[in-house]
Formats: C-alpha cells, structure tokens, sequence
C-alpha cells in the first residue's frame, strides 16, 4: 500500500477510489435525507435502521470515517505535491488565464467542505454517539412509554435548520462541493486519459451528479427552514 501511494499514479488512483466510495455513501445519505421531505415516518424508521444496524454501524461507519480522513488528507498531499513540483509561479505563468478558479482553489474548497463536515458530524454523529453510548438509549425513542412520543430523528433534523445562519452556511458549503465536485471529475478524466465513446456520457453524468445531489441538499435544508 505503501508504495503505491509512494508513485504520483498511485496517489491519484487511491484519491479516485476514496472519492467514489464517498460518491456512493453522497447518493444514499442524501436519498435518506430526503424522505424527512414527503415522509417523516419513512425518514425516523429508515434513520432507525441506519442508527441501529450492526453492520451499519460497526462495519460502514468506520469505513466512512476513515475514507473521509483519508480523501482530504490524500488531497493535501496532492495539492502539496503539486505546488512543491511547479517552477514557475502563478503570478508569473498567468494562472488566472489559464486555469479556473476553482482548479486554483480546490484546497480552499476543499476545507470549507471539510469545516462543513466537522459541524455536521458534531450536530448529527456525535450526539447520536452520546445518546446511544453515553445516555444509553439505543431505542432511538424520546419516551417508548409515551403514545405521543415517537422517534426523535425527524424533529432533530428540523431543529438543525430553524437558524437561516446556519442553513446559509450549508448552502454555501454544498454549491462549493458542486464545484469541487465538477473539477475532481475533469481531473479524473485527465489522469487517466479516458478518450472512448463513453467519456462524452460519462462527463454529462458527472454535471448531473455534480450539480443535482448538492442542490437537494440545499433543498432540504431550506424546505424544513421554512416549513417550522
């Protein structure tokens, strides 16, 4: 493993893998997430089931952390790889005119998105861990004795976006992963060379994912802001 992270080659294709997995576990959450939209029962049972399952749990959860950590500390070793290697400065080969400003940025991008997910794992992950672990309450119920009680992951959610503070700043954090996202896909196309009749799909898939899966986050988010 090693030496493959060791070649510039293996570092890219181990950034590549790391950021498709987190494609994957993108799709899923954010299919979750929306259900609290149409069906707030669906989104407390299916969140039940995800908060509660042992493969979930002590299985995908790891993995995801550890892909998370690895994907942007792989991103800093590229980013820093990439400024050590390059002689002439930007001022001086006229980057402006030459690459976007997100390619310019993608570090910068890339730690608000990292800063969003710090916040979001505090609000979501870490209280989940001290009402399951600490608390001990592995029910998921706010009182399983109480008819009017039910399961607590919905109005969580709700109470997380009554703050337009805090629903802007999940805006701003999801149009800059668009945008991460967007350049990461040309760059893989780029690193690997791809020139077959399935690039030209395969980049229209990459704007749809790019653009579509961090819109209905915001979506979500502003829809429950509003609808307090």
């Amino acid at each position: 493993m090693s030496g493959i992270l060791n070649s510039s080659i293996g570092r890219k294709f181990a950034m590549a893998l790391s950021a498709l997995f987190l494609m994957i576990f993108l799709v899923m959450h954010v299919s979750i997430n929306f259900t609290s939209v149409f069906s707030p029962e669906l989104f407390n049972e299916m969140s039940h089931f995800m908060g509660t399952n042992p493969v979930v749990q002590g299985l995908m959860q790891p993995i995801l952390i550890f892909g998370v950590i690895f994907h942007f500390v792989m991103g800093f070793i590229l980013e820093a790889k990439n400024r050590a290697s390059r002689q002439v400065s930007y001022a001086k080969n006229a980057a402006s005119g030459n690459s976007s400003w997100v390619s310019r940025n993608m570090l910068l991008t890339g730690l608000v998105v990292l800063a969003f997910l710090g916040i979001h794992f505090y609000d979501f992950w870490v209280h989940e861990m001290t009402v399951k672990y600490i608390e001990g309450d592995m029910s998921g119920l706010i009182d399983p004795n109480n008819a009017d009680s039910g399961f607590r992951y919905y109005e969580e959610l709700r109470e997380k976006f009554v703050s337009p503070v805090r629903v802007g700043f999940y805006a701003v954090a999801f149009v800059l992963l668009s945008l991460h996202l967007l350049h990461g896909f040309n760059s893989a196309f780029q690193s690997i060379g791809a020139n077959n009749k399935y690039v030209k799909s395969l980049k229209g898939f990459s704007k749809v994912y790019s653009i579509g899966i961090p819109a209905l986050f915001i979506f979500i988010a502003v829809y429950h802001h509003f609808a307090h």
